[in-house]
């Protein structure tokens, strides 16, 4: 299993779906795709576990299961060891059998990464402190659209802001550049 220091890791990718990404243009798109790939590359190299949040929606928001919106996007990196986890609220925990995996395979930290910033990302975050695993956002590798009174990039700096600053007594947080994350994968530490 890929170790930093002494947890055991994996990496999410929450809601990177066709329908996502159609119905509204987000914050830079092509560059967090291409970041998450080399992420997952990286994680499987080492040993790790990389696991797909798939959300389960309806026709009103494009995510229905099994339609074409509902699909992993094409530019993503998808290998057979990887793991699918289909969700149909915010939170990737919430009646999924997410934390059973990560259980038996000894997961401690997660690194997050996604769409939608301020929704799935942000609720997974803080459902993961919640059951005591530790947290890496790497910077950059999640995403999220304009909204009517925020940027995208406002809204990004805002969670990323408030993410670092999250009280988690039994699990430690960390929103870290991805060139610095990169750097902890190929070392190790």
């Amino acid at each position: 299993m890929y170790l930093f220091g002494n947890l055991m890791k994996a990496l999410l990718i929450i809601d990177m779906q066709k329908a996502s990404f159609a119905e509204a243009e987000r914050y830079d798109a092509s560059g967090v795709v291409r970041r998450i790939n080399d992420l997952s590359e990286r994680m499987r190299e080492g040993g790790g576990q990389v696991i797909f949040i798939q959300h389960d929606g309806c026709d009103a928001d494009g995510h229905k299961a099994h339609t074409e919106g509902w699909e992993i996007l094409d530019e993503l990196v998808k290998k057979e060891e990887d793991l699918l986890v289909r969700k149909t609220s915010c939170d990737s925990f919430y009646e999924t059998g997410l934390e059973l995996i990560l259980n038996d395979l000894k997961i401690k930290e997660l690194i997050v990464t996604g769409c939608a910033t301020d929704f799935c990302v942000d609720t997974t975050i803080r459902t993961s402190l919640s059951k005591d695993f530790s947290v890496t956002i790497p910077r950059r590798c999640h995403t999220t659209a304009d909204r009517p009174h925020l940027k995208a990039i406002e809204v990004i700096e805002h969670h990323e802001w408030v993410w670092k600053d999250l009280i988690a007594p039994n699990s430690r947080i960390r929103v870290l550049p991805f060139e610095e994350v990169v750097k902890e994968s190929v070392l190790g530490s």
